[in-house]
């Protein structure tokens, strides 16, 4: 026996709804919406909720958190919506910016898409998984929200992202969620035209890290980028401790004394890396 799929006829509350979300250009709904519009119980409002999510009117991302199913995907049911504009609602309203291999592909710094959404933020949150799309939540100090920008991912719809200097550092930060020092190393290089060396330095120095300041002033030095200014800015920030040019990779590799890096990724295989 076939199994009837509900119809995604609106009833007046429901229609309600949906009418009022889309006079204000919302797609994305939380339970207080449903209580506040549909003017129902907290408890009426869940099961409100449950029932647009059967009949296909809208779907779940997570616990109180919806997003309308567009009425032109006729009997689809399963609808995400844009994955950045997710990643924003999952914070709502807390302080955040797309970062590190997210915001890599945003500045057109990847060769290869990623899977996974990474965002910043002062917050503890936990990964979400939506509709087989894992969103991924970094720490950041508060006072490290800097070096941010608007990316508008519609005519109306705009997230946080950090700008290309800030996405190089992060991703020299913590290059395990861009693909390791060499995938940064390439968008450096791809974008070195647009980037802006006496922000990415000035940057390095107010984030304050030294493992940051040595991996930067290596790899500009390098590709041959910026001036000598730059670099012995960066030298200044220099630690005794030697850290590993790529922390994702094994401790290997000979040490530079300079830098104070252990170079477990070979000079020759990153200039082969901006090449290809």
């Amino acid at each position: 026996m076939i199994k009837e799929i509900p119809s995604k006829t609106l009833g007046p509350q429901a229609a309600k709804l949906v009418t009022t979300l889309h006079e204000k250009g919302r797609c994305f709904f939380r339970l207080e919406d449903v209580r506040r519009i549909a003017e129902l119980p907290a408890v009426s409002a869940r099961s409100f909720a449950r029932k647009l999510v059967d009949r296909g009117v809208a779907t779940r991302l997570k616990a109180g958190l919806f997003v309308l199913v567009p009425y032109e995907l006729g009997k689809e049911r399963q609808y995400m919506g844009n994955p950045l504009l997710v990643a924003r609602e999952i914070l709502y309203g807390k302080e955040y910016y797309l970062s590190h291999g997210t915001a890599m592909e945003i500045h057109g710094m990847l060769t290869q898409p990623q899977l996974v959404v990474t965002t910043s933020t002062p917050v503890v949150q936990r990964p979400v998984t939506a509709l087989g799309v894992q969103f991924r939540f970094v720490r950041c100090q508060r006072q490290h929200l800097f070096g941010l920008t608007h990316h508008w991912v519609t005519k109306q719809e705009k997230v946080y992202v950090s700008d290309l200097e800030r996405t190089i550092l992060d991703g020299l930060k913590q290059p395990r969620y861009c693909g390791g020092v060499t995938e940064v190393a390439k968008g450096l290089w791809m974008r070195r035209s647009d980037i802006q060396i006496d922000r990415l330095v000035a940057y390095a120095k107010r984030l304050g890290r030294g493992a940051v300041a040595q991996r930067l002033g290596f790899l500009l030095e390098t590709y041959e980028l910026g001036t000598p200014k730059h670099r012995e800015s960066l030298l200044r920030m220099v630690r005794k401790a030697y850290v590993r040019l790529d922390p994702v990779l094994p401790a290997t590799g000979k040490f530079l004394r300079q830098w104070r890096l252990q170079l477990n990724i070979p000079t020759e295989e990153l200039r082969a890396a901006v090449q290809t």
